[in-house]
């Protein structure tokens, strides 16, 4: 019997980091939470791969700005952020991801997501 490539069965698996060296981890889900996020990235045209990743990061870097930027921010108009991306349609994004979810990953997720929206 012919000996399979390792190269041709990794094709279907999804890969934590990217050609360009960022990487797809969320601190604090399991392996099995990730998978499943990029199993969802995949399959909804919603989602683009590194979706979720992304929402994740605009969204602790909102939270993380201090007071006074958002309240200047706000003063001027300037609610969504034109640089780095909209923080609210980010937590949105976050909200209908975890909806999407097993209950397990759903609940990872939140966890994560309740910890950064506890940081501000």
């Amino acid at each position: 019997m012919p000996r399979s490539r390792s190269g041709h069965l990794r094709t279907g698996r999804a890969y934590r980091r990217r050609s360009d060296g960022t990487s797809t981890v969320i601190d604090g889900l399991s392996s099995r939470t990730l998978a499943e996020i990029t199993r969802l990235e995949l399959s909804r045209n919603y989602l683009a791969p590194g979706a979720v990743v992304e929402a994740v990061r605009t969204w602790k870097r909102h939270r993380r700005q201090s007071p006074r930027v958002l309240w200047r921010d706000h003063e001027l108009g300037n609610t969504h952020g034109d640089c780095c991306g909209d923080p609210f349609a980010a937590r949105e994004l976050l909200d209908t991801v975890m909806g999407a979810l097993s209950p397990r990953g759903a609940r990872e997720l939140r966890r994560v997501v309740s910890r950064i929206d506890g940081d501000g």
